[in-house]
């Protein structure tokens, strides 16, 4: 799909961005929702605002966001952006079954539709303290990331984060960056771990800022390539299952220098994070 500058102003109302494929399933970001549902700015924020920004062509994503991330701060709102006026209308009816208790998602869920894009339009001079923007940027070139990026850090709170990202068509493969108002801070993959055959399986679904970097001479080619080699030279764990060589894996990078962060409770989930800077594109 060509790319368009995302300086352009869309017919949409004022909406910044261009319109994406729209492409949505069900439980498909479920491993991004449950990273966000654990960070600590969701519960000590004054003003649990979280966006998700460009949900495609059905609400659903939004109302699993909220779903998920009511366990942790009950009083969580969820504001769901599209560029496309006819989603933003699909998705209000949607919300509408919701309030007539025709779903399993909570009838009472603070959560709305609106027209937005990277500007990310809220009400009353409000910040975001999350902004989830997952499969939104795939379409960009990549030097329109960061343009993107510091269009939607603005719209964040003091220690709010953006995660910009992507993942594959049944959420099985997943890779996002943590952004927060001073620039990018981490890079997490996260897989499902059943059948794992590599880890660089996430090449392909690296954000907008990396997926053209995996070539010899990159820092996430070297991450890809030492997470590949962990994962081998673990195989002797493989009878003990996945989960057990993939923490052994994660382990061994931390061992050999590289900046993970974060311990077992989240590694056990198939999720691996590290500073940005030691994926950051040279």
């Amino acid at each position: 799909m060509p790319s368009r500058a995302i300086s352009a102003v869309t017919p949409h109302g004022g909406a910044v961005g261009a319109v994406t494929r729209g492409t949505t399933n069900t439980n498909r970001l479920r491993r991004v929702d449950r990273w966000i549902a654990a960070q600590p700015l969701l519960r000590r924020t004054a003003d649990p605002l979280v966006v998700d920004l460009g949900y495609g062509a059905s609400g659903v994503t939004a109302f699993e966001l909220h779903q998920r991330l009511a366990k942790a701060r009950p009083d969580v709102e969820v504001v769901g952006l599209e560029i496309e006026p006819g989603r933003v209308r699909f998705a209000r009816e949607q919300l509408r079954e919701v309030r007539e208790g025709g779903t399993g998602f909570d009838q009472d869920a603070r959560i709305r539709f609106d027209v937005g894009g990277f500007e990310v339009p809220l009400p009353d001079g409000r910040l975001a303290a999350v902004i989830r923007a997952f499969n939104v940027l795939r379409q960009y070139d990549e030097g329109e990331v960061a343009a993107a990026w510091q269009r939607m850090r603005s719209r964040l709170q003091p220690d709010g984060i953006l995660v910009e990202g992507t993942c594959d068509e049944i959420g099985r493969v997943a890779s996002w960056v943590a952004v927060g108002r001073e620039g990018p801070r981490t890079l997490t993959v996260s897989l499902r771990l059943t059948g794992l055959e590599a880890p660089s399986i996430v090449a392909e679904r690296l954000p907008k800022a990396l997926i053209h970097r995996n070539v010899p001479g990159e820092r996430v080619h070297d991450f890809l390539r030492d997470l590949d080699r962990a994962w081998r030279v673990n195989a002797p764990l493989a009878p003990y299952g996945p989960r057990q060589r993939w923490i052994a894996a994660v382990q061994g990078m931390r061992d050999s220098g590289w900046p993970v962060a974060g311990g077992r409770t989240r590694w056990r989930l198939g999720e691996l994070t590290v500073a940005w800077a030691s994926v950051a594109p040279r």
